[in-house]
């Protein structure tokens, strides 16, 4: 039976038209909020009008990374930004019928909440969505100083309501192109993963997500903010609500520089705070995990997460390889390794069904073997990691085998909350518990 390559699914009162390949069909760029800037979002209506959904959504206007920027002009150009940026795509299985009930998959992208977008080709959900069966999509929120600080007339945390509005959206129309809304698992890396765990505690989150795996989520940066958030908001008193894009965007520039007088925090100084909608004050985070422990967990990260920022060099004195090395493990352990398993055991502790996980690296990789985002070719395969090999190095290159026991194992958590650690030894260290 061949398919259409323009796919059209149908909704009360209209239609969405979406794009499509052999193997997959998309729906890009839905809105599923409005907001003005420094304003709550406010849920689009998907009913009573039709869609065209054949655009990548526009991204948070942000500030640059060089590394994603040279592979974006390698591949096919920078993504548009636009305030206007609550927007998500869906894709599924080229084919897929509306009663299919496939296990959903709701991404959030990382970039320190200050960079990034659900669309860009280094989140290409293809070989997901073929190989596993079920349908990813992918979603969009404010960054840096439009989403992540409470200042003046901001409210603070509109990235993270933008995400709980996306899933609420998730909740209620995804069965349109097939999706099971019993079965959502929302996951995310680095500063997504950090979101989904914030999103576990967060206000009004119930019930619109069964499972959740946090990826590379750099918790041990997250705690005992406020000083920082003060001075940040402080700097910033005077940046007027009709100030042009680049004001703010230099702000959030300025504002990172700030931060490092903060030591280790810096490496991420946006982001959730605590005691502001939705989220509960700090000291009784520990009682809001708690209560979450009807939600399934994976929770994982690379064995050297911080080669990525640990020079080789300091200013002109080149760090001795295992002076580098004992820098990196230290640092993987105190920002993203024993954060995690804490995590894991506070929520198994309070009878949720929890796994843990480490991806070990492959030392021919190079210093920068097992660093941070070296994970993500491993789910999201396709052109754009080959052109980050050729840019950066090896570090990135996944075999096809790798790939797949990944993404494996992250469909066989979606659908079941189970794995299989001996099937997927090269992945896991540890296996699901109650």
């Amino acid at each position: 039976m061949s398919v259409p390559n323009t796919p059209v699914w149908t909704i009360p009162g209209g239609k969405v038209s979406g794009r499509g390949t052999p193997k997959v069909w998309q729906a890009t760029g839905l809105p599923y909020a409005s907001a003005s800037r420094w304003g709550l979002p406010v849920p689009v209506p998907f009913s009573g009008r039709d869609f065209d959904a054949r655009e990548p959504s526009p991204v948070c206007p942000q500030v640059s990374f060089p590394l994603i920027d040279e592979v974006l002009d390698d591949l096919e150009g920078r993504p548009r930004t636009d305030e206007n940026c609550l927007n998500l795509s869906v894709t599924v299985p080229a084919g897929t019928s509306s009663d299919a009930a496939l296990p959903v998959l709701v991404w959030i992208h990382g970039g320190s909440y200050v960079t990034g977008g659900g669309d860009l080709p280094i989140y290409d959900p293809t070989a997901l969505v073929v190989e596993q069966r079920l349908i990813v999509v992918s979603i969009n929120y404010r960054l840096g100083l439009f989403g992540y600080l409470r200042h003046g007339d901001a409210p603070g945390n509109l990235g993270l309501l933008d995400q709980r509005t996306a899933l609420r959206w998730v909740h209620e129309n995804i069965a349109v192109f097939g999706g099971d809304p019993q079965h959502v698992t929302v996951f995310g890396e680095s500063a997504g993963g950090d979101s989904v765990a914030h999103l576990m505690i967060a206000e009004g989150t119930r019930g619109l997500f069964r499972r959740a795996i946090v990826m590379s989520a750099p918790l041990g940066l997250m705690s005992r903010r406020d000083r920082m958030y003060v001075a940040m908001a402080r700097q910033v008193q005077d940046l007027a609500p009709d100030a042009s894009v680049d004001e703010v965007l230099a702000a959030t520039d300025r504002l990172q520089r700030m931060s490092l007088r903060y030591g280790l925090r810096a490496g991420m100084p946006f982001g959730p705070q605590y005691g502001i909608d939705p989220l509960p004050k700090e000291r009784d985070v520990d009682d809001a995990r708690r209560s979450a422990a009807s939600i399934d967990l994976l929770i994982g990260h690379t064995d050297r997460e911080a080669a990525l920022f640990v020079p080789p060099r300091l200013g002109r004195l080149p760090l001795r390889p295992a002076v580098r090395e004992r820098v990196v493990r230290r640092l993987t352990s105190r920002i993203y390794g024993t954060p995690a398993r804490r995590f894991a055991q506070r929520h198994s502790a309070a009878g949720g069904h929890t796994g843990r996980y480490v991806l070990r690296s492959k030392p021919a990789n190079g210093p920068l073997a097992g660093a941070h985002t070296t994970d993500l070719p491993l789910v999201f395969p396709g052109p754009a990691w080959d052109s980050i090999v050729r840019a950066s190095g090896p570090a990135w290159h996944a075999t096809s085998d790798e790939g797949r026991a990944m993404r494996t194992v992250l469909a066989e958590f979606a659908r079941s909350g189970t794995l299989d650690e001996r099937a997927h030894a090269p992945v896991f260290v540890h296996a699901l518990r109650s």
